[in-house]
């Protein structure tokens, strides 16, 4: 039998035993390159969808920054929403490591779609990301669950060590690729935001060919069930794709708050069918499936006001941010690698953190609302700064508040975002783990089209204005404080629900 395939419906595929490289299982390391390739990809267009959008389809008017921010949150939301079908994919269909392959491919694709200056393609190249991410993203994060035992005392730490992959990737990309469009191929006045899509495609490729080369160190592990094995079930896999890419066109197009319905109905039937599979499976686990889910309703709340970073954080930083030193002007395009940095450097901490203070470490409800309340207080700095800061003569804020912004985010990412990875694993039940990470990418893809909304509440009709930035970032900190307070006063009863995870 695979090592990848389980001993019966309600067993887990025993571990194989591999060498380790910094304590780690060695395809750990694998997985690692292949994220941050791919995470290359993705985010080297994160900083330049929104003005490209804006530049291209409006003229460079600032009336188009609302429908801006809501596409760039609809097609966010709809790359995380994906995750559901491609997690589905991989446990049922093909296995995880032709949903990766397969997903790398179309991915590809789209990246080079979006390249071409027209707006209906840009859409179509948009949906077509989609699908290839649905079917890449969740499927390596399960993968790496599947290296660890249930009871490793590695496992935290692994998917914290997986998360600076993915974040060593999202720092170079907007670097490299704001060089590319504003010094190598255009100018800062004029940018050439094609070159950003291409060097992405490119980077895509390259997290393809080093998975597809490195894969057998898995020792089978993510391959397909011995039932589904052939190139028939491949074939099926790839139709389908086919079929959801003018599926994801339409709702891209549909707008955002008809999207924020169809998640929500989702969400609701996600939910349902985990907790039918729960309680098939006995008290405990309808009981761990009850709080993963109390989870993901608070990971909802926490991306819709982190994932500013792309929409409304942009737009601040263009032109309420004074980015002068001198002479040089700090591009907007590397704010977006602020994040990455700050992630990279106390990922490390924290993952000792978390072993070192032993008993003592907070269970993961309260790391969850850790998270929501440093997030609130990023927002609480910008409120200051917009109301106290100002410079008179230029009307903008300092340069190292929103930079600050940033690294007090990545505190609260580090408290949620890996240990909600790890916890899917350890509480899903098993027949439905990459289901069940669907489960928790489409909360985040629900935040994201709501972050767009909220995005496009900041900037109003006529643009970002400091007023109007001002009242909306306020909202966000009063609602991240009373989330965060909230999932403290109710964690005793979620971790009870959790029986014994930790």
């Amino acid at each position: 039998m695979s090592a990848a395939a389980p001993n019966s419906a309600s067993t887990p595929a025993p571990v194989p035993e591999f060498k380790t490289t910094l304590g780690h299982p060695r395809p750990l390391w694998m997985l690692f390159m292949t994220e941050f390739w791919e995470r290359f990809a993705f985010y080297g267009i994160r900083w330049a969808l929104v003005l490209y959008i804006v530049s291209q389809f409006y003229g460079g008017n600032a009336s188009g920054e609302e429908s801006a921010s809501h596409t760039y949150g609809a097609y966010l939301a709809l790359v995380y929403a994906g995750a559901i079908f491609g997690g589905y994919a991989a446990d049922r269909i093909i296995g995880y490591q032709r949903s990766i392959l397969m997903g790398a491919v179309i991915m590809a694709a789209g990246l080079f779609m979006i390249a071409i200056p027209n707006q209906q393609v840009f859409n179509l190249g948009l949906a077509t990301i989609i699908v290839g991410n649905g079917l890449f993203k969740p499927n390596i994060s399960t993968m790496v669950g599947k290296l660890y035992k249930l009871d490793d005392e590695r496992r935290d730490s692994g998917f914290t060590i997986f998360y600076m992959g993915i974040n060593m990737g999202a720092m170079i990309s907007p670097i490299l690729t704001q060089i590319l469009a504003q010094k190598v191929f255009g100018t800062d006045a004029m940018p050439a935001y094609k070159m950003v899509f291409i060097a992405s495609g490119v980077g895509m490729l390259v997290s393809l060919l080093w998975f597809q080369l490195e894969r057998r160190h898995l020792k089978g592990i993510g391959a397909a069930l011995p039932d589904k094995q052939g190139s028939g079930p491949v074939i099926k896999t790839a139709i389908a794709c086919l079929v959801a890419i003018p599926v994801m066109y339409g709702l891209l197009n549909a707008g955002a708050n008809v999207l924020q319905v169809i998640l929500t109905v989702m969400f609701v039937g996600l939910g349902v069918m985990l907790l039918i599979e729960g309680i098939r499976e006995g008290k405990v686990a309808r009981n761990r499936v009850i709080a993963m889910l109390i989870i993901f309703t608070f990971n909802v709340l926490f991306w819709m006001f982190f994932e500013q970073a792309g929409s409304s954080f942009t737009f601040l930083a263009d032109r309420i941010v004074d980015r002068q030193f001198g002479d040089w002007t700090f591009p907007t395009a590397w704010f977006q690698s602020v994040n990455s940095v700050a992630i990279i450097t106390l990922a490390p901490v924290l993952a000792w953190l978390w072993v070192r203070l032993g008993k003592a470490n907070p269970s993961i409800p309260r790391k969850f609302g850790l998270g929501l309340i440093f997030n609130g207080l990023a927002f609480l700095l910008l409120m200051f700064a917009l109301s106290s800061l100002l410079d008179p003569g230029t009307n903008k804020i300092p340069f190292w508040t929103l930079f600050a912004v940033y690294w007090i985010q990545s505190i609260g990412e580090l408290c949620l975002s890996p240990i909600g990875l790890s916890m899917v694993t350890k509480l899903a039940p098993v027949r439905l783990v990459g289901f069940a990470m669907g489960g928790w990418f489409l909360s985040t893809g629900i935040g994201n089209n709501l972050a767009g909304l909220f995005a496009g509440h900041v900037s109003g009709a006529g643009g970002m204005t400091v007023q109007s930035a001002h009242s909306g970032y306020t909202m966000g900190f009063w609602i991240l404080i009373g989330g965060g307070v909230l999932l403290f006063l109710i964690a005793p009863l979620v971790q009870k629900l959790m029986h014994g995870v930790k």
